[in-house]
């Protein structure tokens, strides 16, 4: 209620209803029973109807796609061994990639925010955005092994920083309209939606590539073509390259309905460009300069720093930890990625759920717990431990004749991380949908430029640490563990934060 109150909502209610009962008119009762008052959002403002909600959580359908089968699963293995030649470089030239995307977004992602807030719509940046991101992510099309020419190493490299900025620029569009075209009480089941169905989207776009590109040839179920579909050529990687057109394609086409069927926030009147820019940039120099009156924010965004760098890392190394202990390879991992989507699908759900039940706070909390007692599981599994103590005879029979899973510490790793995937998308849910719940209604995009950034700009944090203390203990199990860190103080920032609305000032 206290949230309800924050934003405006009583508010506005309490207005409407004082309205009809000082109505002089005769017949003004009859307004009362048979005319309904417009559903309002979290803003205050009247909110979307349900095709323009849903049509919103289609964007993150069709955007978040890239980033699983891309950037996790499939391309970003190929870059580093098969483009780049060599794993250790290829890592290094990926960390630099991001390292340099993530200090364009810090540089530019508050203030674009800022002029969102000031200009009034997002659809035209999201437009624009995604214009760039299209031919970008099919170019990668053109990344052949140096021996083989096509694009350069340094070429795919500006790709990436390029498509890495603007998916960050649209995040801060697309999450900025979340309060303006939602109910108070359905912001944390469409933020949850939303995370589901991209989950769900890239786990489509998963199978089909397992079933048409890389079983064939490998297996011989009667469902599984001989061939790769559409001729294309494994010998030359196109199997893999093929995820940056078909991403590409499929962000072009599920971009549609949320530009046809979600109300934008229109300025009141004609807003000069130029003008807009320059007060655009003095909000967040103003908002910088209050950051005592946004303490409570500013907090939240501290311990989402850590929090959310900590589960990027978990997703990047939860496969470089099983690879390099259970020694799988490319096919068991194609199908770990499989499963893990599906169970992140429910994760989205199951965040939406919590979050409307018990509150954004109390969500993550349970979410960031989830996800470090996770972690704590997924280290006592090795080829012949299971929970640290138990030992495991690797002489033992393989649990099934399924080519993949073969052992239980494998088959417990994965039922584990499984978990954790879920607490992670959850968490992703959550954090949202909290920011949404305390920023100040009227500077919404501007603050999340800065949710941007604190997710973004410091995600080498995450890498960094694992890389260090593998390196300095000579364990990937002792690298792993070390994730728990940024989780745990994560969780002890968000102790001090409080769920209310924070008002703006001038």
């Amino acid at each position: 209620m206290d949230g309800l109150k924050d934003s405006g909502v009583l508010t506005d209610l309490g207005n409407v209803r004082e309205a009809i009962e000082n109505d002089p008119r005769p017949d003004s009762a009859d307004l009362t029973p048979h005319k309904a008052t417009p559903l309002l959002s979290a803003t205050g403002a009247s909110a979307a109807d349900l095709k323009g909600q849903i049509s919103w959580t289609f964007f993150q359908w069709a955007r978040d796609p890239y980033v699983i089968v891309v950037t996790i699963y499939i391309f970003a293995p190929y870059f580093s061994n098969v483009v780049v030649g060599d794993p250790v470089r290829g890592q290094t030239i990926w960390g630099n990639i991001n390292s340099i995307a993530g200090f364009i977004i810090a540089c530019f992602g508050p203030i674009l925010g800022a002029i969102a807030d000031t200009g009034g719509r997002r659809k035209p940046w999201l437009i624009g955005f995604v214009a760039v991101m299209v031919p970008a992510i099919f170019a990668l099309w053109w990344a052949l092994p140096a021996a083989d020419g096509g694009l350069g190493i340094y070429q795919i490299a500006l790709l990436f920083i390029v498509i890495s900025v603007a998916f960050s620029f649209t995040e801060v569009f697309h999450n900025s309209m979340l309060p303006a075209i939602a109910p108070h009480n359905r912001i944390g089941f469409l933020s949850g939606m939303a995370l589901a169905m991209s989950n769900a989207g890239a786990l489509l776009i998963l199978c089909f590539m397992l079933v048409a590109f890389m079983l064939p040839g490998f297996v011989d179920w009667s469902f599984i073509p001989d061939k790769a579909l559409f001729g294309l050529d494994v010998s030359m990687h196109e199997n893999s390259r093929i995820s940056g057109p078909l991403t590409a394609i499929w962000l072009l086409l599920f971009t549609l309905p949320l530009l046809f069927f979600t109300p934008d926030v229109s300025p009141k009147g004609k807003i000069d460009k130029v003008k807009a820019v320059k007060e655009g940039i003095g909000r967040v120099i103003k908002t910088v300069r209050q950051v005592r009156h946004y303490r409570n924010v500013a907090t939240y965004l501290l311990a989402r720093m850590f929090f959310n760098d900590g589960q990027t890392a978990v997703l990047i190394f939860g496969g470089v930890y099983a690879a390099g202990v259970f020694k799988w390879d490319a096919l068991t991992l194609t199908i770990y990625g499989i499963i893990l989507s599906v169970f992140a699908v429910g994760g989205g759900f199951f965040g939406g759920w919590l979050d409307d039940r018990f509150g954004s706070k109390r969500a993550i909390i349970t979410s960031i717990g989830g996800t470090s007692i996770g972690i704590v599981l997924a280290v006592s599994m090795t080829p012949d431990t299971i929970l640290f103590f138990f030992p495991y005879d690797l002489a033992s029979p393989p649990i099934w004749d399924l080519p993949f899973f073969r052992t239980w510490p494998e088959l417990m790793y994965l039922i584990v991380v499984l978990v954790v995937a879920i607490c992670i998308t959850a968490a992703y849910a959550n954090s949202r949908t909290m920011l949404a719940r305390i920023a100040p209604a009227s500077k919404m995009s501007e603050f999340f430029g800065l949710y941007a950034l604190s997710g973004t700009a410091t995600a080498f944090m995450g890498p960094l640490l694992v890389g260090t203390v593998t390196w300095y203990f000579e364990s990937q199990r002792a690298g792993f563990a070390s994730i728990l860190i940024l989780m745990l103080i994560g969780l002890g920032l968000m102790y001090f934060v409080h769920e209310t609305r924070v008002e703006a000032v001038d």
